[in-house]
């Protein structure tokens, strides 16, 4: 049994006396400690080594002290499992040196053994529980289909992934190949995380926002759908789509716990168009985080006012930025930790 339980209660949707706190990418540049790790270690070793992924995981729960957890691994390792080579280069972040530009490419794409492939990932889910020991839950993730590929057909980060957008106009039949190889791989790989013990899971739609609703349901949602639809039996689902505002009425009737939500859509306008009737998580702007730790602290109460301290989990509208002083990122988590004192 879980000693800090305040997540999974929030994803229930029960009353509690203050709403959970993590951030989105806890375990990253922004700490001193994993940054002595970087320069000692590629992105890809850390991700596949199980020790490192579970020292790094335990960073901020060390230092931060959030009420959840989330494995440090990657989107991009399912692509990799999928024979898709991805890099990680300084300076550009995901590189992928051939990508998929037709049917032959698409020939060599798999859906893997997922104990063979990413293995690494769920001993690193063992290891990390383990070192853990009931303290707070863990979260995967993976991306969405959509997103990984993005990735594997432009390349690289975009801020339009043209190129992709391109493919699934003018290939709509291999598109739909190429998505729903990623989706079947992604449903069997969430369900090895559970099975080796993560406590929930999150969708990561991160380009989502740059489809249109009509090309969102077609190209993203309906693949979503079937990942939510597997999931949901087993663990709290999470969806985050940075941008999809237009399909958080959808997204709370899939069968998932809570939803993400980015900071350019209020938490009026989130609960109205969720329904009101769904657990939220969100949606401080990371930017925010360089202000003075007073306005910081005033602003995190004022957003749990707005959302209300039930069916919450404070979490940033997106990844915490590498600039981000490390007592900024503790402000963060002790104004929600404070609430309950406050009211």
């Amino acid at each position: 049994m879980l000693k800090n339980d305040l997540f999974i209660r929030a994803l229930k949707g029960e009353i509690v006396t203050r709403p959970p706190v993590w951030i989105m990418r806890q375990a990253g540049r922004y700490l001193p400690a994993f940054m002595k790790l970087k320069n000692k270690y590629d992105f890809f070793t850390r991700c596949q080594t199980p020790e490192l992924a579970t020292e790094i995981t335990l960073m901020p729960i060390n230092q931060l002290k959030p009420d959840a957890a989330i494995l440090f691994s990657d989107i991009l390792v399912v692509l990799q499992a999928m024979n898709v080579d991805v890099e990680m280069k300084d300076g550009i972040g995901p590189w992928i040196p051939d990508p998929i530009k037709n049917k032959k490419d698409l020939f060599n794409i798999i859906v893997p053994n997922i104990k063979e492939k990413l293995g690494y990932v769920l001993d690193a889910v063992k290891m990390t529980q383990k070192e853990l020991k009931n303290s707070i839950p863990l979260i995967g993730f993976a991306g969405s289909p959509w997103t990984l590929l993005c990735y594997a057909i432009q390349g690289q980060g975009s801020k339009t992934f043209d190129k992709a957008k391109a493919f699934c106009f003018e290939h709509p039949i291999l598109a739909h190949e190429f998505l729903q190889k990623i989706t079947d791989t992604t449903i069997l790989y969430l369900k090895e995380k559970v099975a080796s013990g993560v406590n929930a899971v999150q969708l990561f739609d991160s380009w989502g926002g740059l489809l249109s609703p009509k090309d969102y349901d077609e190209f993203s949602w309906y693949y979503l759908q079937q990942i939510v639809s597997e999931l949901k039996k087993i663990t709290p689902v999470i969806i985050f789509g940075k941008g999809c505002w237009f399909a958080l009425n959808k997204m709370s009737h899939s069968g998932a716990s809570a939803l993400g939500i980015d900071w350019t859509c209020s938490a009026q306008n989130s609960r109205y168009l969720s329904g009101g009737n769904i657990t939220l998580q969100g949606n401080f702007d990371p930017a925010r985080l360089l202000s003075p730790i007073p306005k910081i602290k005033k602003q995190v109460t004022e957003m749990i006012d707005e959302f209300g301290k039930d069916r919450y989990i404070v979490n940033l509208g997106h990844g915490i930025l590498p600039n981000i002083p490390l007592s900024h990122a503790q402000a963060f988590i002790d104004s929600v930790k404070q609430y309950e004192n406050i009211k």
